[in-house]
């Protein structure tokens, strides 16, 4: 190993101790467990050595547990969930510490059209979840294909950086008979998490493109967001908290929302604070350019906004350009409870075309329009 490789690693040393070598001749390389089926992978995982990920099927009903790894992952073929058996999922879970998963471009399969019917996790088939992740360090470069229902669930105890990923589920948008998508809820990132940043990854789907149900230290940057209903915080749900929060250079095309803040209708105890949002272009919004509502209720908005959730220092930093349909609802929608939204507003960074206004609730909002 020359210098220009030993420079080239320095950078995971801070961050993941996984598939880092020391500069040694007398090291040893660490050893390598490969699962070439679905029987390999408690033995793997109980090794402790790295993983490579061959091309196997995972049973239908049976999950693709990497939980308690105690390194990294490369994944060297596709993997194809079987489907079509009704249950909760997940399918995929994966966690650890300083775990580095490489998707090397390969695919995850879900099969979703075994499940797909229309009402998603509200009814109908019982639908897997997708993909469970606890792990900290980097999950990066791994086409997930066709989830049946909620494709990532972010749950990270440490720092963790998901990049390169492409979710693709733009199969579920096929009509049923009552001309709605068969795809549902299919929220590419759900993410409750600390310390967590999405960079850099590509989402076609029926639902959320982002969705952050609490946490805090969250970056959502340069992302790629298309056919579902946006980038959104929330729904905040009673005791829910999120805070510090950046949504940084990503597009969204081609969805129902733009950038959406939503809390539960009567919910209370949480609140929702230090959301920034800069260079982020939202084109032809079908339903609303940029939405705060505190009247949320799956499907059906009250249009009685509550004051239990406070919302404060919402800000639009410089760059944010949002455009939406000529027959959108609205261009920019707030619907605030009485003396819930609170703090800094600055919107000066905004600028909205399309549909009319609708602000009420008396936001503190400078700067707009």
């Amino acid at each position: 190993m020359g210098y220009k490789h030993l420079i080239s690693v320095l950078p995971l040393l801070a961050t993941c101790s996984a598939f880092v070598i020391p500069f040694d001749s007398t090291t040893t390389k660490r050893c390598v467990s490969t699962i070439a089926s679905y029987d390999d992978v408690e033995d793997a995982v109980s090794s402790g050595c790295d993983i490579e990920l061959g091309a196997i099927t995972i049973p239908s009903g049976e999950a693709l547990d990497l939980s308690k790894l105690g390194s990294g992952t490369s994944v060297t073929g596709d993997v194809t969930f079987e489907g079509g058996v009704e249950w909760e999922g997940p399918m995929f879970l994966i966690g650890g510490s300083d775990i580095t998963f490489n998707g090397g471009g390969h695919t995850f399969n879900g099969q979703g059209a075994k499940y797909w019917d229309g009402k998603g996790g509200n009814g109908g088939k019982t639908k897997p979840k997708m993909m469970k992740v606890t792990m900290g360090c980097t999950f990066s470069d791994l086409t997930v294909l066709n989830a049946p229902v909620h494709v990532f669930s972010v749950g990270n105890k440490k720092p963790l950086t998901i990049k390169g990923v492409t979710i693709d589920n733009r199969d579920g948008d096929e009509l049923g008979s009552d001309g709605k998508t068969l795809g549902h809820n299919s929220d590419c990132f759900d993410v409750s998490a600390t310390d967590t940043t999405l960079d850099g990854n590509t989402c076609w789907n029926q639902d959320d493109c982002l969705a952050v149900d609490a946490g805090s230290g969250i970056v959502f940057s340069n992302n790629y967001c298309s056919g579902g209903h946006g980038i959104s915080i929330g729904s905040i749900k009673s005791d829910n908290v999120v805070s510090n929060v950046k949504i940084t250079g990503n597009t969204v095309e081609n969805s129902d929302n733009g950038l959406r803040i939503k809390t539960v209708a009567g919910a209370t105890g949480g609140s929702v604070s230090d959301i920034t949002y800069t260079n982020n272009k939202v084109t032809c919004a079908a339903k609303y350019g940029v939405v705060i509502q505190q009247d949320y209720e799956n499907g059906s908005p009250t249009g009685k906004p509550t004051n239990g959730i406070e919302i404060s220092n919402i800000n639009f930093d410089s760059g944010n350009t949002v455009s939406t349909a000529s027959d959108a609802k609205y261009g920019v929608y707030v619907l605030c409870g009485d003396g819930s939204c609170t703090g800094t507003w600055d919107w000066s960074g905004l600028t909205v075309s399309g549909a009319d206004n609708s602000i009420s609730g008396d936001p503190p909002i400078t700067g707009f329009p």
